[in-house]
C-alpha cells in the first residue's frame, strides 16, 4: 500500500509548475521494480523524475507515484582507454566530468548546467552548444538499460529500433536504469574563445555562419529590449577546444576547473539571486540588458581569451539558485526551433510581439542545431530561441496568448519544440509539429512499451500524451 506520508508537492525548475506525489526514491533496480509494482496494483500512475531540471511540468504530475532515481547515481565503470562510461540513472553531468576528466575525456554533449541527471537528459534527449557539430546527447550515446512498465529489464543499443524512441521518450516509455556513454577525447581543460559583438539580427545570424565550419561551440545572447535598427542586437561567443601536443594535465584536474563560489572574492555567490531579485522586472531587466550590450561592445567585440571547460560550458551554474530571482511566480522558458531560412523572420517577429504587448523576455539564447532521428525530435537544420519570461498573477494569461501567437509563426515556418522547457504548448501545437507520421510512431511506441500507460506526468497530460487524458 503507499503511504499517505509520501505526499510531496513536486516543482518544475521554472517554480511556475507544480503538482502533488508520492514521492520514492529507490536506492537500486531491484526497489525501483517493487515501486513499479506497487503502481500497478494500486492503480496509479507513474511520472519519472532526477534532479528535476526540466522548467516545466515534465517531471510532475498530480495523484501520480514519482519516481526519483536520483539516488542510483553510481559510475559503475570507466574505460580511460576508450572514454566509453557506465552510469546508473541518477548520474549527474558533473559526476561524469569529475570522473573522466584527468583522463583526458569530456562529455561529448552537456547543457547549460552540470546538474541534470543522465536518465533525465536522456529522457529530454538534451543538446548543447554544439549541436550543430555532434547533435544530441542521445547521438553520443552507445546504449541504454529500460525497464519496462511490465518489469522486465531490455538493453538497448543504437541499432535497435526502440532506442530512438525511449531517448527523447519524455519518460513516457520505460525507465532509463543505466547507459553508456561515449566521451570525448580533449588534452586541455581550456577552450580558446572568440567574442563578436553584433549589431542586429543580420549580424547574429553572419556570425553563426562564419564561424560554423571551424568552430567546436556556438552561443549568442540577445536583448529583448533593443528595438528598430538595434533589434537583435547581443554578444556571439565561438569556442574551440586547446589542442596542445602534450597533455596540459593541471587544467584537467577537477579543482582547477570548478567555478569560484564567490565574486572578486568578496561577495558569496550564493547570496548572488538576492541582489538580482529587485532588477527582475521590466525597468530593471532593459537596464540589465543594456549594460550587458555595452559591455559586449566596449570590452569584448572581436577578443579572443582562454575559458576553462567549466565556466564556459555551465553559465547557468555561475549564480547558484538564480531562479530564486523569480519567486513567487517563477518563470517559464519558451524555445523553439526553425529552419535557418526562415528563422530571422520567425525570431524577429517574437521578439516584435513581446514589446507590442509589454512581455519581453528577460533571457535570449540562439544556438544552431541540425536534424535528428529521435522520436519527439526537436533538431532541425536551423536555429533555436530560448526565452526566459517571469510568470506574475497578473501576467499568466497574457503569457499564454503570447506563446499561442509565437507557436503559430513557428508551425507556419515548420519549426519544433522542445519538450525539456514546455509549460506553454497546445496540444495541437506539439501534434502538428511532429506531424501525422511522427504522432502515429509515438502511439505505436506508447502502445508497445506501455499498453496500459503507467507512465505520465503533467506534461503528457496536457499536451494528450497520455492514452487516460487523450480526447
Amino acid at each position: 500500500m503507499i503511504e499517505r506520508d509520501r505526499i510531496v508537492r513536486l516543482s518544475g525548475f521554472g517554480g511556475s509548475q507544480s503538482a502533488d506525489g508520492f514521492l520514492y526514491r529507490p536506492g537500486s533496480l531491484d526497489a525501483v521494480s517493487e515501486v513499479l509494482a506497487l503502481a500497478r496494483r494500486e492503480g496509479r500512475q507513474v511520472v519519472l523524475r532526477g534532479a528535476g531540471r526540466s522548467y516545466g511540468d515534465a517531471a510532475v504530475a498530480g495523484e501520480a507515484v514519482a519516481l526519483d532515481l536520483s539516488r542510483m547515481d553510481n559510475v559503475r565503470s570507466f574505460d580511460p582507454a576508450t572514454g566509453v562510461i557506465d552510469v546508473g540513472p541518477g548520474a549527474t553531468i558533473e559526476a561524469l566530468w569529475r570522473h573522466t576528466l584527468e583522463d583526458g575525456w569530456w562529455p561529448s554533449v552537456v547543457s547549460g548546467t552540470m546538474y541534470p541527471t543522465v536518465a533525465g537528459a536522456l529522457a529530454m534527449n538534451i543538446h548543447g552548444k554544439n549541436a550543430f557539430r555532434v547533435g544530441t546527447l542521445g547521438e553520443n550515446t552507445l546504449s541504454v538499460d529500460v525497464l519496462r512498465a511490465d518489469g522486465s529489464l531490455v538493453t538497448l543499443g543504437r541499432d535497435d529500433p526502440g532506442f530512438t524512441d525511449v531517448v527523447s521518450g519524455a519518460g513516457l516509455l520505460g525507465v532509463v536504469v543505466g547507459a553508456r556513454l561515449q566521451m570525448k577525447r580533449v588534452t586541455s581543460g581550456a577552450l580558446d574563445v572568440e567574442a563578436v559583438s553584433c549589431a542586429d539580427w543580420d549580424a547574429q545570424f553572419e556570425a553563426f555562419t562564419r564561424h560554423e565550419a571551424t568552430a567546436d561551440y556556438m552561443v549568442s545572447w540577445l536583448d529583448a529590449f533593443a528595438s528598430g535598427p538595434s533589434a537583435g542586437r547581443g554578444v556571439f561567443h565561438a569556442a574551440r577546444h586547446r589542442t596542445t601536443t602534450d597533455i596540459d594535465i593541471p587544467s584537467l584536474r577537477p579543482d582547477a576547473q570548478d567555478l569560484p563560489d564567490t565574486i572578486m572574492g568578496l561577495v558569496p555567490k550564493s547570496v548572488v539571486w538576492r541582489f538580482l531579485k529587485p532588477l527582475n522586472n521590466r525597468v530593471g531587466m532593459r537596464f540589465v540588458n543594456w549594460a550587458k550590450h555595452t559591455s559586449g561592445v566596449l570590452m569584448e567585440d572581436g577578443k579572443s581569451f582562454g575559458q576553462s571547460l567549466v565556466a564556459f560550458s555551465f553559465l547557468l551554474d555561475y549564480v547558484p539558485g538564480w531562479q530564486r530571482a523569480y519567486d513567487p511566480g517563477g518563470l517559464v522558458q519558451y524555445q523553439s526551433f526553425v529552419p535557418r531560412e526562415a528563422a530571422p523572420r520567425v525570431f524577429a517577429r517574437q521578439f516584435e510581439i513581446q514589446r507590442e504587448r509589454g512581455l519581453e523576455n528577460f533571457l535570449s539564447v540562439l544556438k544552431l542545431h541540425r536534424p535528428d532521428p529521435f522520436m519527439f525530435s526537436h533538431g532541425v537544420d536551423g536555429f533555436s530561441l530560448a526565452q526566459d519570461f517571469k510568470v506574475t498573477t497578473a501576467n499568466r494569461e497574457g503569457l499564454r496568448r503570447l506563446a499561442e501567437t509565437m507557436s503559430d509563426l513557428v508551425l507556419e515556418a515548420g519549426g519544433r519544440f522542445y519538450l525539456a522547457k514546455d509549460s506553454l504548448l497546445r496540444p495541437t501545437d506539439f501534434a502538428q509539429s511532429l506531424g501525422e507520421a511522427g504522432m502515429a510512431r509515438y502511439w505505436a511506441a506508447k502502445a508497445a512499451w506501455d499498453p496500459d500507460a503507467l507512465f505520465s506526468s503533467s506534461l503528457a497530460r496536457r499536451l494528450q500524451l497520455d492514452p487516460r487524458c487523450a480526447s
